[in-house]
């Protein structure tokens, strides 16, 4: 009986530990979004997050990278996250929080797919996990992805994978995964971190 009662205080504690709720914002890119650099394939910007922890944007050659919170570093090196495909992101974010302390993102993203028979490119969204750098270490990357478009309750399936891998993934050594259904395996992650 006493066994019995210290693990379900022990799966209760575990439960609350991954416990998180959700806030969210909308990236209004003119109101929100501040210039750091600029060329004409693109630029990098510095937007409006959840209270301190910004969003970190780039966009280069029709294709945009985001990161989130503090970042390392290895952020000025011209770090870079994105698809192969062109591709852009929703302006939705939602940020898992734990105490108040957001630990993750999820963002849908809208990425150009192959040409089809008859030569039109359709469009997959995708949900990206992405990891919030905290202050102090500054690490912040994909943490997962799950084909919005060919997966059901995809929404539910990134906040799990949100709050089960987010915190402990180890940025630049992990390997982000797809999770879900996966229909267009032509879709191509590029990560280019500039060690």
């Amino acid at each position: 009986m006493q066994r019995a009662f210290l693990l379900a205080l022990f799966l209760q504690s575990s439960l609350a530990a991954h416990a998180a709720d959700s806030a969210y914002t909308k990236v209004n890119f003119e109101a929100d979004c501040k210039a750091v650099s600029e060329d004409e394939l693109g630029g990098a910007w510095i937007c409006k997050g959840y209270r301190e922890w910004k969003e970190h944007f780039a966009e280069g050659d029709l294709r945009q990278s985001a990161f989130y919170g503090y970042l390392g570093p290895w952020f000025d090196k011209g770090a870079f996250e994105s698809f192969g495909h062109f591709n852009h992101a929703g302006e939705t974010i939602e940020w898992r929080l734990a105490g108040g302390v957001p630990f993750a993102t999820i963002r849908r993203w809208f990425v150009q797919g192959d040409l089809d028979d008859s030569g039109e490119a359709g469009e997959v969204q995708v949900l990206v996990v992405s990891k919030v750098g905290q202050k102090g270490k500054g690490d912040a990357c994909v943490v997962g992805y799950i084909e919005a478009t060919a997966t059901p309750n995809a929404n539910a399936l990134a906040r799990e994978i949100a709050d089960t891998k987010a915190r402990d993934f180890a940025c630049r050594q992990d390997e982000p995964q797809w999770y879900g259904i996966r229909k267009s395996e032509q879709l191509v992650e590029m990560r280019n971190f500039t060690e």
